[in-house]
């Protein structure tokens, strides 16, 4: 009985070691958000879209409906950028530049 009393003693002061940060230090804390964030600044593109991976939480979210929804975002990305540059090319000036008072295209 005495034997299993002192084992339970350096157990117990085992883990009080360990808890209190002696011995082997525990393994550094990381960044566990995801690398890939949007830009900040400027538009976002449809690879911006496709990079995205959002981190799990507790009662986290449904990937396969988050990433079905992020996909068919950059597919309109996609087309609307493909758009914008097949009128650009007909115009010759930028889709996104306001018409001027006469109501054409400002040019350059």
């Amino acid at each position: 009985m005495w034997f299993f009393a002192a084992l339970l003693v350096l157990a117990m002061g085992g883990v009080a070691v360990v808890a209190a940060g002696r011995g082997a230090p525990l393994s550094e804390a990381y960044d566990d958000r995801v690398d890939a964030t949007v830009p900040a600044d400027g538009p976002v593109t449809a690879d911006d879209l496709r990079r995205i991976r959002f981190p799990l939480a507790f009662r986290g979210y449904r990937m396969q409906e988050v990433d079905a929804l992020l996909d068919r975002l950059a597919t309109e990305r996609e087309r609307r950028d493909a758009e914008q540059a097949d009128a650009e090319q007909l115009d010759g000036a930028p889709a996104d530049e306001p018409p001027t008072a006469d109501g054409g295209a400002e040019r350059a």
